[in-house]
């Protein structure tokens, strides 16, 4: 059995946040399985609910560094499940708004789900509204993620 094999979805979440630390996207979106999906149960009108693939996660994640400069992840508590393969994780990120200069805290809770020591399934659950008051504002916070040029 390879490393990667024996990776827990536990294991796999804490290396998610030290690539996050690392602005290593590329690594982060190599997590996920070929065919694994990101979704987003939150999201808001012209903000991607789900995305489909690594590739996908990939490109999404792209140009996050250059959104936010996430500098530490200052709370983090990770909840095992019945299923040995899902865990939720509770997680406050902490650094600035790249456009802005303004300070970013954010709460997150995701479930991570890990099939073969890959990321099959992520529940990205975080609030808009808190994300787009960093951003300063939700036309703003949707051109930042979704590649919308914010209305005048």
């Amino acid at each position: 059995m390879t490393e990667r094999a024996r990776r827990t979805a536990a294991e796999l979440f804490a290396e998610s946040l030290r690539l996050l630390l690392a602005k290593d996207m590329i690594g982060y979106a190599g997590l996920w399985a070929v065919d694994g999906v990101i979704e987003f149960p939150f999201a808001s009108a012209g903000y991607p609910a789900r995305l489909e693939g690594r590739a996908a996660v990939e490109d999404y994640l792209r140009d996050y560094p250059g959104l936010l400069d996430v500098r530490e992840i200052t709370e983090r508590t990770v909840h095992e499940t019945t299923d040995p393969d899902v865990v939720v994780a509770e997680f406050e990120a902490a650094g600035t708004v790249v456009a802005t200069g303004r300070a970013y805290r954010m709460r997150y809770v995701a479930v991570v789900t890990a099939r073969d020591g890959e990321i099959v399934r992520y529940l990205d659950y975080w609030s808009p509204l808190a994300g787009a008051e960093l951003m300063g504002g939700l036309d703003e916070l949707t051109a930042a993620f979704a590649g919308a040029e914010p209305r005048a």
